[in-house]
């Protein structure tokens, strides 16, 4: 069934890789239809149309630039992103595309009077992303077109409920912190096997297109990184420009912390153990990756949060520990659909995806990259 008949106003895709196809079924959160997909070739946007009549039982109109052979060059431009985006019926479009391709593709959407929800990391580098959140409140926000950046770890509950137990006090005043992200990648990935991926041309490689993700958590749960030292190395030769940072952060409240960020571990066994701790002056959080299970029984992946609250004497003494543990769904991806369309709707704005938010992910990141033990302040960084 075809979508383009219908008065309904609906969505599209740009972008039609890997992630698309495994997004596909987060849009059942979304009270719109999928009614387009854009591709740069004809052959991977049928694919993801095809895809998305499997997983969701209708038909996205298939546009591209790059035809089948069998296809002139007329239908090819019918077809085009541009025509694409001059439809009325499309209110809302998912960019998905490899990082350095975003900010054209971003522009463009909005440019068009398009509401903007686009993959994470908001630019390949600090500078881009300032350019881009300047256009934006500049020309777009006014006008009432919304924009955010598709990050699932800023908007999975379980980050969100430690960054609120955190801020109602319940581990005291933060002290410390550490996060670890030790990942393992071979060249059978999935994710590596992504021909953007593999010859990155962006800073870090997977560090800025996976470590976002984590910039993105800590973002939620303490106050704003301010001050960053460390150094970054390439420990797999296939994994350039480098796969590995080591990070001493330091908070606008005054808490310090570590980071450790890797792709580099030698197998899977040593990704255990991964996670954040956050100690107070009155007890400490952990959050990690889980196996839960949900209400009829089926084991789930979940965030769990325990929180171990304590009074501490006036002698520095501590005494019996309250202990909470609670697991959150993973459902970050659902969870920032939802979000991008209550704002959307003018329902509601919690704060989840925005520019500036982003913005700070992608500078702790180039921080980490580039500092190689000097010391950088993010707030001059992103100013």
């Amino acid at each position: 069934m075809s979508s383009t008949g219908s008065n309904l106003k609906g969505i599209a895709f740009i972008g039609a890789g890997l992630y698309a196809k495994e997004t596909l079924a987060s849009t059942r959160a979304v009270a719109l239809p999928l009614k387009a997909v854009w591709s740069r070739t004809q052959k991977s946007a049928a694919e993801l149309s095809a895809e998305a009549a499997s997983q969701l039982g209708l038909a996205p109109d298939v546009y591209y630039d790059v035809p089948d052979a069998s296809d002139g060059d007329e239908k090819a431009t019918a077809r085009s992103l541009a025509a694409l985006l001059a439809r009325e019926d499309i209110v809302a479009v998912n960019i998905i595309l490899p990082i350095c391709a975003q900010p054209a593709v971003i522009r463009e959407a909005l440019a068009a009077g398009k509401h903007v929800l686009s993959a994470k990391p908001i630019a390949p580098d600090v500078r881009e992303g300032k350019a881009l959140v300047a256009e934006y409140e500049g020309r777009y926000k006014r006008r009432g077109l919304v924009w955010r950046i598709a990050e699932n770890f800023e908007s999975e509950p379980g980050y969100v409920a430690a960054g609120r137990a955190v801020r109602e006090g319940k581990i005291g005043k933060v002290n410390f912190f550490s996060m670890r992200s030790v990942g393992y990648m071979d060249k059978t990935s999935k994710w590596y096997k992504t021909p953007w991926r593999t010859v990155p041309d962006y800073q870090g490689g997977f560090l800025l297109d996976g470590g976002v993700h984590q910039t993105s958590a800590l973002r939620i749960m303490l106050s704003p990184v301010t001050h960053l030292t460390g150094f970054a190395s390439l420990y797999k030769s296939y994994l350039p420009p480098h796969d590995t940072t080591h990070s001493v952060l330091k908070t606008a409240s005054g808490a310090q912390g570590i980071l450790e960020m890797t792709f580099a571990a030698p197998s899977s066994t040593l990704t255990k153990g991964n996670g954040t701790t956050i100690s107070g002056s009155n007890g400490w959080l952990s959050v990690e990756s889980a196996r839960g299970t949900d209400a009829s029984g089926k084991e789930i992946g979940v965030i769990r949060v325990t929180t171990r609250s304590v009074e501490v004497s006036e002698d520095g003494k501590a005494g019996p520990e309250t202990v909470e543990t609670a697991d959150y769904p993973v459902r970050g991806v659902e969870a920032e659909w939802e979000s991008f369309f209550a704002v959307v709707k003018g329902e509601k704005d919690d704060g989840l995806g925005s520019p500036r938010g982003a913005l700070a992910d992608v500078a702790i990141v180039e921080a980490a990259l580039t500092s190689q033990g000097e010391l950088v302040d993010l707030v001059k960084l992103i100013s």
